[in-house]
């Protein structure tokens, strides 16, 4: 079922396209709001709907040991059980695999590690990776994979691209047939021969999709756009892009900017509940006193329903009484903004004017534009 038309490619690089799965379509460029455990934080269905969310991404370690894979299926599947009917992405746990590295072993063979909720030995291998996500039924699901922090070193990183691609080819194998596209997670550090060779290995074995892995893990962001572009010039045309984990929203039209299709990142709802809300001339902290008696909307230049009813004042109030209505409010304020530029640079592309939705973007903001790099 899963299909991936590219309808325009701006002068810059930027596209447009469009993707089929069982559960709907999706026009991109598209950020992915993240439902970690099965629920976007604060948001319902409904909200996500009317905020005109396309798909959404759920995480395949957290739901494999709560409430697990098969008591999922066995209501029905990832969909039903959370009442959201359109596309879902899940993750494959290789990030955790990372992010609890105290915790867990890696061997040829797959990830042994500690579960974080009640200590329990628990093993993960790239075939048992992708039956937990069509358990799920996952509409895309990622294949296992090891993703290094940052600062090691080419050597070091060369090993790991052998595991991470012998894993992709025994996920594709385990994959066989089912329903969902699987896609390949491209790995290399910050170093473009390294990112070259694993796009060679994966795209020989042959996916829908491709991701960019091991970015958004500690490099500068001019570091990130670098390697994410020279990565987008030589992955499939025909294939969608998919940069996992970012970002801000600079960092999004820069990706885009460069060729990338997909985004997922936890900064719109992590940050919304933490207070800080993002609008056209940059991040707002509504918990500052200078918002105490400000009369104003987030942005007025948003039409949200955070910023169509309340004020920075009423909102300022809700966060610093600890209300749970401010943080559903804050959130939904940020993924009507990430959604919307998503929104706005889709059509840029298609009027073939990236370029300038880009320096206006900056000038929104009193910034210019990151050089282009060397």
């Amino acid at each position: 079922m899963f299909h991936f038309e590219l309808r325009t490619t701006d002068p810059t690089g930027a596209r447009a396209g469009r993707f089929v799965t069982v559960h709907g379509a999706v026009e991109t460029p598209i950020f992915m709001p993240v439902g970690t455990a099965g629920s976007v934080k604060t948001m319902t269905p409904a909200d996500l709907t009317g905020l005109g969310a396309q798909i959404i991404l759920a995480n395949t370690y957290h739901l494999f040991l709560r409430p697990g894979h098969e008591r999922i299926r066995a209501l029905g599947g990832l969909h039903r059980f959370m009442a959201w009917d359109g596309p879902i992405l899940t993750d494959s746990g290789g990030y955790q695999v990372f992010s609890l590295a105290e915790r867990r072993k890696i061997d040829a063979d797959g990830v042994t590690f500690r579960s974080h909720l009640d200590g329990s030995e628990q093993r993960l291998t790239p075939a048992s990776a992708v039956a937990v996500q069509e358990a799920l039924g996952s509409d895309i699901l990622m294949c296992l994979d090891e993703c290094p922090p940052s600062g090691t070193t080419p050597a070091e990183i060369a090993r790991s691209l052998e595991l991470t691609h012998a894993w992709a080819a025994r996920c594709k194998e385990a994959h066989g047939d089912h329903p969902g596209a699987l896609f390949g997670i491209v790995q290399g550090g910050v170093y473009e021969e390294l990112r070259q060779a694993s796009v060679a290995a994966l795209t020989a074995i042959g996916f829908p999709g491709y991701a960019i892995g091991g970015l958004s893990v500690g490099e500068p962001p001019a570091v990130m756009y670098r390697v994410a572009g020279e990565t987008c010039v030589v992955l499939p045309a025909d294939r969608p892009r998919y940069l996992m984990g970012v970002g801000k929203p600079e960092d999004l039209v820069e990706a885009v900017y460069r060729g990338v299709d997909m985004f997922d990142c936890v900064l719109p709802t992590r940050n919304g509940r933490n207070g800080m809300l993002f609008t056209r001339r940059g991040p707002l902290v509504i918990r500052n006193a200078e918002y105490a008696d400000d009369d104003r909307p987030v942005d007025e230049q948003c039409d949200c329903y955070t910023c169509r009813t309340f004020s920075r004042a009423y909102l300022r109030h809700l966060f610093k009484a600890g209300e749970i209505t401010g943080l559903r409010l804050n959130t939904l304020h940020n993924l009507h903004y990430y959604l919307a530029l998503m929104k706005s640079m889709r059509g840029a592309i298609v009027r073939g004017s990236f370029g300038e939705f880009r320096r206006q973007f900056y000038a929104e903001r009193g910034e210019v534009p990151p050089p282009p790099e060397s």
